[in-house]
């Protein structure tokens, strides 16, 4: 059977962006996500985290994780981008990722 995917299927491609998180860190350092905010200023509490994984970023070369998290009875995927040792005062930054049509 031939893989044949249609013209609008083609034109998709993953978008990053980027939100603000507010983390947990528990006594022995693992950290929790509990909130993003939206770059409009909407805040999703966190119901639960399901589970944790490293995971790289392939195209920028970065280590990272990966969180499934549920918000409002819907699993989603949260990841956080180290920024690696150049930069002591920065931990990393956190983004969702979506599919959208090219334009």
């Amino acid at each position: 059977m031939k893989n044949s995917l249609s013209a609008t299927e083609k034109n998709m491609h993953v978008v990053r962006t980027y939100v603000k998180v507010s983390t947990v860190f528990d006594t022995t350092g693992f950290m929790l996500p509990s909130s993003i905010t939206w770059r409009d200023g909407r805040v999703f509490k966190i119901d639960s985290v399901r589970d944790f994984r490293p995971a790289c970023t392939i195209k920028r070369g970065m280590n990272g994780d990966c969180y499934t998290i549920v918000i409002n009875g819907e699993e989603r995927l949260l990841f956080i981008e180290r920024i690696g040792e150049f930069f002591p005062s920065r931990f990393g930054r956190w983004f969702v990722e979506s599919i959208s049509a090219e334009d």
